[in-house]
């Protein structure tokens, strides 16, 4: 039993029509692809859904501009024309837009000619300078702020770290004059100054001459502590 001919119009339900539409976007995408193979024919596909979602396909040994420019040979339509007037146009104030700005420099800089300039522009650019001048001014003190600042935070980082200095020195200092030895003097001011080991020694005498009632001076002996 055959299939009953459809009507072809507009599917009024938006299922349907979905549903139809992917249907119908498959078999036309697989014909494209048999043709390129069978004929060995550049194929180029565009299609766009009613939701302007794009389906494309395009034969491996022609790219999608090759297509538009083989088509615009052929059939001698300008599709890049209204592309190219359009970027034209663009560049065209672009270039406009330079100039003005380099006249401007020029203008700021006292290079270009002022005197073609009406009392009105003149009074423009006065203005112009002075805001300028006032945010360079502004920027130049708030740097200066900050450097101050910074040096500030470092000096008192160097007076505390002087005063703790001159502090243990006089604690060592005060030790000593309490009767503290001489070598432990030395060694706590070495400590005070960031050493962190020391070795001290002093003279011993090995053997007592009793006959002399003291040390000769070949019988003493260094000794470490």
């Amino acid at each position: 039993m055959g299939r009953g001919k459809i009507e072809i119009k507009k599917i009024e339900n938006s299922t349907n029509r979905q549903v139809t539409y992917s249907k119908r976007r498959a078999g036309i995408m697989k014909k494209a692809k048999e043709l390129t193979v069978l004929c060995d024919a550049q194929v180029s596909l565009i299609m766009f859904s009613n939701t302007s979602k794009l389906s494309e396909f395009n034969s491996p040994s022609i790219t999608m501009k090759e297509t538009y420019d083989r088509y615009q040979q052929i059939t001698g339509l300008p599709l890049w024309q209204s592309h190219y007037e359009a970027m034209q146009e663009n560049l065209n104030k672009l270039k406009e837009r330079n100039n003005k700005l380099r006249r401007e420099i020029r203008q700021r800089s006292g290079e270009d000619d002022l005197d073609n300039l009406t009392i009105e522009d003149l009074h423009s650019l006065e203005q112009n300078l002075d805001t300028s001048l006032k945010t360079v001014r502004d920027r130049k003190y708030h740097s200066i702020s900050t450097q101050t600042d910074t040096y500030k935070k470092k000096m008192k980082s160097v007076l505390r770290t002087h005063n703790d200095l001159l502090h243990e020195i006089a604690r060592v200092e005060d030790l000593y004059a309490r009767g503290q030895h001489d070598e432990d003097y030395q060694a706590t001011l070495e400590l005070a100054n960031g050493a962190s080991h020391m070795l001290t020694f002093r003279l011993q005498p090995s053997q007592p001459n009793l006959h002399n009632g003291g040390y000769g001076p070949d019988e003493l002996r260094l000794a470490f502590e």
